[in-house]
């Protein structure tokens, strides 16, 4: 019984199918518990007709489809996903009318039927494999985690911008915004004109924030001047202190839940071992490849973590392009691999290599990546950890 959706943000278009190709119902649901009842009721009382096993292909797994997709392999089903890409590419090789989500059903279920005989339609459905549980929940958490780093990071630029407008010399007290006494001193009164007038016991009182730093804000006390918008402003950048310092709390509070996480995962625990990949980037990459099973071979992966660009030539020019089938979130193997680069000398001369070939920086990092990914399904193959061994000296 091959089933296939279309899936939308509300709802979501059904078609069912016989082994032959023959559509047997059509139907819409809505993305809700009731929808998803009506979804298993209707295809358990077709597999009532005719035992057979049920295989369901969705557009846009891990997307709207949630939690659907779940559900659908908690049932015992075979879930397939339909590359959108390659979807349309079909649908040009065998024009009709124009696109509609009834179509684009009828479409997936022909996909179906030709899987085993059109290398175009089994490039189209791509099998979803099993993921361990704790995986998943390393993909949610550190994607959170991502979010509120960026979200940290959009924040304090805006303090830091509403500082140099208002104060200037208040920001320069500090090496960095961010800094845990900085943000403490700035939030501690409502009235950003009252830090100026703070005795020093009250500043002692501040968690983070000793003689030193007491000694440094006084100094600037002594000339401290706000500009006619700290009125207006001074609120802002108050609230923006306070919601910084709730990030930071956010973030170690997942930091401390991943880094626990992390020891049940095998794939994390593996990535970990390699220099250079801290418990985050490990967690981040586990989260985000899931499973191997995933993966026909270590080149899919490869493609898949950013690591085989495409090359891009005209005229003169000379460069690269990312696929589309690159996952971004998992980019964060480029960051690591400029990590281990410091800390593993054979990784370093193959890097000094490649740039001497004329590879730029970037060039050289995913050359290296390349290698990497090389490593990691060996590792994860052989069920092995990194290992360092150390070159013997020539006598």
């Amino acid at each position: 019984m091959r089933v296939g959706v279309d899936v939308g943000q509300k709802s979501h278009q059904v078609g069912i199918a016989g082994p032959d190709g023959t559509i047997l119902e059509e139907f819409t649901i809505p993305h809700s518990q009731e929808g998803f009842q009506e979804f298993f009721r209707r295809i358990e009382r077709r597999c009532q007709e005719v035992a057979l096993p049920v295989a369901v292909a969705m557009e846009g797994y891990n997307g709207h489809g949630r939690p659907l997709d779940r559900l659908i392999q908690e049932k015992g089903y075979t879930l397939y996903n339909v590359n959108n890409l390659k979807l349309a590419r079909f649908r040009e090789i065998f024009p009709g009318p124009a696109k509609t989500d009834s179509l684009d059903v009828r479409k997936i279920l022909e996909l179906f039927h030709l899987k085993d005989h059109l290398p175009l339609a089994k490039d189209v459905l791509q099998e979803v494999p099993r993921i361990p549980p704790v995986n998943e929940k390393l993909k949610r958490l550190t994607r959170r985690r991502r979010q509120l780093v960026n979200e940290k990071v959009r924040v304090i630029s805006r303090m830091q911008a509403d500082l140099q407008a208002i104060c200037p010399e208040l920001l320069s007290i500090t090496g960095s915004a961010d800094n845990l006494w900085f943000l403490r001193f700035l939030s501690s009164r409502e009235d950003l004109r009252k830090l100026g007038r703070m005795h020093k016991s009250s500043l002692l009182a501040i968690p983070g924030i000793g003689n030193k730093y007491a000694t440094v804000i006084q100094e600037w006390q002594k000339g401290s001047k706000f500009s006619q918008e700290v009125e207006y402003v001074g609120p802002m950048i108050v609230s923006d202190a306070k919601r910084i310092l709730e990030l930071l709390k956010e973030i170690a509070a997942l930091d401390k839940a991943i880094e626990e996480l992390s020891q049940e995962s095998e794939l994390a625990r593996r990535i970990d071992s390699i220099p250079g990949f801290g418990k985050t980037s490990a967690a981040e990459l586990a989260g985000e490849i899931g499973t191997f099973d995933r993966f026909t071979s270590e080149a899919s992966l490869a493609l898949y973590l950013g690591m085989c660009p495409l090359d891009r030539q005209s005229g003169q020019f000379h460069g690269t392009k990312s696929p589309r089938q690159v996952n971004r979130r998992a980019k964060v193997e480029v960051s690591a691999v400029a990590r281990h680069i410091e800390r593993v000398p054979e990784s370093r001369a193959y890097y000094e290599k490649k740039r001497a070939e004329g590879k730029k920086h970037n060039q050289a990092v995913r050359a290296l990546g390349r290698h990497l990914v090389r490593v990691m399904w060996s590792m994860l193959s052989q069920e092995r950890d990194y290992e360092l061994r150390e070159t013997p000296c020539p006598t």
